[in-house]
């Protein structure tokens, strides 16, 4: 069956829900960024990982939720068959990949993002990734209007995978979802789901 190598609090909930709501056999295995662990699986020292039951490996997220969507059409979870369900699938995975998470790095880290090591300038540096987080979260919020899932298809990998960087929003944006009452709603009705509250037991050790 394949594993999926995780870290709680990052991106790889996402695949760890879709592969609950899939319902198929499969192992979650608890790993730290960078490990020995899983270097030897990931040389990039990332997650999330997925192996399969032959040894073949992905990484990068939204290619896993993508795989994982098509490898289990019977779980209705890639949003749609037609081209332009799919583009819009992809659309919205760039869009999480390439906008909403990178907006997250100067929060998460900004030492990458200055040569100053002050405080004052790393608190610049994280106000900075503030403001874009609020820019990508304004565009995600004004989307979900009249809403239950990101896709017309229903319940979607793309669901999953705003989910945790609704999370960090909710974290460590000054005003929380707040100010993104369709973002709130969409994270509120998914944390109660009951595959997603088994994976956060497990993610929390639970």
């Amino acid at each position: 069956m394949p594993t999926l190598y995780y870290a709680p609090g990052a991106c790889s909930l996402a695949p760890h829900i879709v592969l609950e709501w899939i319902g198929a056999p499969y192992e979650a295995v608890r790993v730290r960024h960078g490990s020995e662990e899983l270097l030897a699986v990931n040389p990039a020292g990332a997650v999330p990982t997925l192996r399969e039951d032959d040894g073949w490996l992905l990484t990068q997220c939204a290619a896993i939720l993508d795989y994982l969507a098509e490898k289990h059409p019977e779980a209705r979870l890639s949003g749609g068959d037609t081209p332009r369900a799919r583009a819009e699938a992809h659309r919205w995975s760039a869009f999480l990949t390439s906008d909403v998470h990178a907006a997250f790095w100067p929060v998460f880290m900004p030492f990458r993002y200055t040569t100053d090591e002050g405080e004052a300038a790393r608190r610049a540096v994280v106000e900075a990734g503030h403001k874009l987080v609020a820019k990508q979260f304004d565009l995600l919020n004004r989307h979900l209007d009249g809403r239950e899932h990101v896709l017309d298809g229903g319940r979607s990998v793309i669901d999953a995978y705003a989910f945790p960087m609704s999370r960090w929003a909710r974290k460590m944006l000054p005003g929380g979802l707040g100010p993104y009452p369709h973002v709130q709603a969409l994270h509120d009705r998914l944390e109660v789901d009951p595959a997603v509250q088994a994976v956060l037991a497990r993610e929390a050790g639970k």
